[in-house]
């Protein structure tokens, strides 16, 4: 299993015989006008490489991003919310799956649970904003191992029993702070509620505004726990 982060909350993961991008904003698009700071433009078409599917955990420019363009070119399709699935279906013309949370979906060997967050949907369409259903995280599973992806979430009472349930060893976890938890509040909720052999934190160093330093999570958490790989490094398990 290979995870590769693409900068922001975007990542690309192979897993059993899916490669799912997961919030896929690397370059400017109809969603999101400008490029995501963090990733090498000129490398998308590595990062986009036999992708089978696209998941989205929410509504926002910044994890749309070029998820239109990359269904469209390889046909393939987006996983996602059933209010943003209709909506991506009946006005983008490409292939959905929609779920919701509590639900699982096998994507090519890969089993992928909807579970919640704790957020907010929606996209600007000229000067309206649009709901896109509510927001949400993933459980993946394969290969002998579970991933969480949190999505944009802050702390919630829900993460006692979706650790306990799903028993993640895995940790994708958004830790920028401002608009999601920051990174103490990742080394609590690792502790209280998870018991992760690997954690990736994310949507941080994008802008002024967000964490530019995991070095509080990795303080705060066993020696080697914390992963924080460089744009388009990829981590073997």
């Amino acid at each position: 299993m290979k995870i590769t982060w693409l900068g922001h909350a975007a990542f690309r993961i192979e897993i059993a015989d899916a490669v799912l991008l997961i919030d896929p904003w690397m370059k400017a698009g109809p969603f999101m006008g400008m490029a995501n700071p963090l990733f090498p433009g000129d490398q998308f078409a590595q990062a986009t490489a036999g992708v089978t599917h696209v998941l989205l955990t929410h509504g926002h420019a910044d994890h749309i991003g070029d998820t239109v363009e990359i269904c469209s070119t390889h046909d393939i399709p987006v996983v996602c919310i059933a209010d943003l699935s209709d909506w991506m279906a009946a006005t983008q013309n490409i292939k959905t799956i929609d779920m919701s949370k509590g639900g699982t979906v096998d994507l090519n060997g890969a089993q992928v649970s909807m579970v919640p967050a704790s957020h907010s949907s929606s996209f600007m369409q000229g000067e309206t904003v649009v709901y896109a259903g509510t927001e949400a995280g993933f459980m993946i599973g394969g290969e002998g191992h579970m991933i969480y992806v949190s999505g944009d979430t802050g702390i919630m009472a829900d993460m006692d029993w979706m650790g306990d349930y799903y028993k993640p060893d895995i940790g994708i976890i958004c830790a920028g702070g401002h608009y999601t938890m920051d990174m103490q509040q990742v080394a609590y909720v690792a502790k209280r509620y998870f018991d992760f052999q690997t954690v990736i934190p994310c949507h941080y160093q994008t802008f002024p505004v967000l964490a530019q330093s995991a070095a509080p999570l990795i303080d705060a958490l066993p020696h080697g726990v914390v992963k924080t790989p460089a744009v388009m490094e990829t981590l073997d398990f």
